[in-house]
């Protein structure tokens, strides 16, 4: 029963999409990043999915849910999130085919075989260590710090254990961009689509959507912006679609 699930002090129970998800009122949280993410990936099927740094395990779930015929591991290095992880899981049925892998990115290479992965999804942790306000919660730290994981050790790993031709989506900050497809093609990750997060028309872009391929040829194809808030404030059509609002106003 989800009653027996939460507990009203230290939890939230939160539906998104076609899901629920548990989340503590303090410490870590989704933010919208993740709809965005798990929005972006295209892949027209998958047997074998990895989604590094998953948190409350929201990407994982709503991938699971996508593509019924795959197997997803969820990976996270924080146990309080790990644990997170594994009763959202269990509360949306998806035991047999989420798997929540508590482990250092770092040593995944010794989890699991090379090129074993369809798609690799990731929400990293786009500012340097000594960069920007540190949040004071740890949770909340080594989401966004790199503390425990660079970008450089989520490409590097991903470049190991993806098949040749498949898919690295993750979502960044457009200012590393230059780095980042830099330390991708070091890692035979081919950037090939690249989309730009606007909170509005007329301001510039406040996060990036980049997919790579594993050994892929060159080009790279930029896709129309996305707009978050229309011009009174709101949630634009696309944001309502992807929040799965559309959905429900339409039953």
């Amino acid at each position: 029963m989800i009653n027996e699930q939460i507990s009203d002090k230290t939890d939230t129970l939160d539906s998104i999409r076609d899901i629920k998800i548990i989340q503590k009122k303090r410490g870590y949280r989704f933010s919208v990043d993740a709809l965005l993410l798990f929005s972006f990936v295209s892949i027209s099927r998958c047997i074998e999915v990895a989604d590094f740094g998953a948190g409350s395990g929201i990407i994982s779930i709503l991938l699971a849910k996508r593509y019924p015929e795959a197997k997803v591991y969820a990976i996270e290095l924080q146990e309080g999130l790990s644990e997170l992880a594994m009763r959202n899981v269990g509360l949306n049925g998806l035991e047999n085919r989420v798997e929540v892998v508590m482990e250092d990115i770092k040593k995944l290479k010794e989890v699991f075989k090379e090129k074993c992965f369809d798609l690799i999804v990731s929400n990293p942790p786009f500012r340097r260590a000594r960069t920007g306000l540190l949040s004071p919660e740890e949770e909340k730290a080594i989401a966004r710090h790199e503390i425990k994981v660079t970008i450089d050790d989520i490409l590097k790993i991903s470049g190991l254990l993806l098949k040749d031709k498949g898919r690295f989506d993750l979502i960044y900050h457009p200012a590393r961009l230059i780095e980042l497809f830099i330390k991708m093609k070091n890692h035979h990750l081919e950037p090939k689509r690249l989309r730009f997060i606007h909170s509005r028309e007329g301001v510039e872009a406040k996060m990036a959507l980049i997919e790579g391929v594993k050994r892929g040829r060159e080009g790279l194809k930029v896709e129309k912006p996305l707009y978050i808030y229309d011009r009174n404030g709101n949630y634009t059509e696309e944001m309502n679609e992807i929040y799965g609002l559309n959905k429900k106003n339409k039953k």
